[in-house]
């Protein structure tokens, strides 16, 4: 079941059109823009559909493509962090209610941060996944760091666009390492499409030169901080640093090796579960669900049955087998005491078979 969302258009300071996308109802979280989107593309990815799916199950979840990306315009000369401050503007301006909730990945974790600041009056809740408050030059102290981040900028700029499995390899296992190959196939799809090699450099390079150390230290809101251990784009240790640069943050470790967690892992229960609490929108998990003494990957199963999936296309998420899934699956309806999809749906939604 493809999910339905809505796609307008604003337009930033300097003329150019950004791709707004919303899906669901309810409070709004709006997603400060990260290094690369693509709002339609997303919804088919078995990497980004699972974030949009949850975050919209009890909200209004808006995202919009950066300046370069997506379906904003994509030939624009200005790239720079002023820019990308002037689009979240842009898009917070077309957003009715009078607050919503800012929720910053990766590079958009310095964005969000910024905008809160400049906006109190808007922003109720801050939630920061494997953020950062300071870019790759920044941080570097040592002379092969800092070579360190200018290759990387410069091996966009030359493999970027190509169709080299060991390009397309290097940068999918740095964000989701330990994904099926199904999810690597379509990471490496929506670095193609989303931008041309110029600007997804020319991006990367900007967000290096990112500092907002001071900044988060002024912050007075609600601030949820989740980071994952093993995270290999962003170090654990900058999470920490902003946990402990902003007061009264929550932080939340997280074990994973993913800078974009996958709905099949452990964490990614334990990272809605403290998202919900954080947010007030805890929903008591089913009592039939609770007693049925699913593990971790049971779970994890069921959800994706949740999520509308046939067996083929759960096999494809996980990396496993049709017949592999058939037999988890058999197990699973026999500790729930069902014997169909739709009455594992019903006691996983937590509503009364008709």
């Amino acid at each position: 079941m493809r999910l339905s969302q809505s796609i307008r258009f604003c337009t930033s300071a300097d003329g150019t059109r950004i791709a707004v996308a919303s899906c669901g109802t309810g409070p709004v979280i709006l997603r400060a823009a990260h290094w690369l989107s693509h709002v339609d593309y997303d919804l088919d990815s078995p990497v980004w559909q699972p974030w949009v799916r949850a975050l919209s199950a009890r909200n209004r979840f808006v995202r919009y493509d950066p300046r370069g990306c997506g379906l904003s315009d994509r030939h624009v000369a200005d790239l720079s962090i002023d820019a990308w401050h002037a689009d979240l503007e842009a898009v917070a301006a077309t957003i009715e209610a009078p607050r919503f909730i800012l929720l910053g990945l990766s590079q958009g974790g310095a964005l969000a941060i910024t905008h809160a600041l400049r906006h109190p009056e808007r922003v109720s809740h801050l939630v920061l996944l494997n953020a950062y408050g300071r870019g790759g030059r920044v941080r570097a102290r040592t002379d092969a760091e800092r070579l360190e981040a200018e290759t990387l900028v410069n091996f966009i700029r030359i493999g970027w666009g190509r169709d080299n499995p060991g390009f397309w390899q290097f940068f999918t296992s740095q964000f989701i390492p330990d994904g099926t190959p199904e999810q690597h196939r379509w990471w490496a799809d929506l670095e193609r499409i989303t931008a041309a090699p110029e600007v997804a450099a020319e991006l990367l390079r900007q967000m290096q030169g990112i500092d907002v150390s001071a900044l988060a230290a002024q912050l007075r809101l609600p601030v949820l901080i989740a980071h994952c251990r093993g995270d290999l784009r962003v170090p654990f240790e900058e999470g920490l640093r902003l946990a402990a640069a902003i007061p009264g943050a929550r932080f939340v470790p997280l074990e994973s090796r993913n800078h974009v967690l996958l709905p099949e892992e452990p964490a990614w229960r334990v990272l809605h579960g403290e998202l919900a609490a954080f947010l007030g929108q805890e929903r008591e998990e089913p009592r039939a669900i609770r007693e049925a003494g699913l593990t971790p990957a049971e779970a994890a199963l069921l959800d994706l049955v949740t999520e509308g999936l046939d067996n083929r296309a759960i096999a494809g998420r996980l990396g496993k087998s049709e017949k592999t899934v058939r037999n988890q699956l058999s197990t699973v309806f026999g500790k729930l005491g069902v014997h169909s999809r739709s009455q594992a749906i019903v006691m996983a939604l937590g509503e009364r078979a008709q």
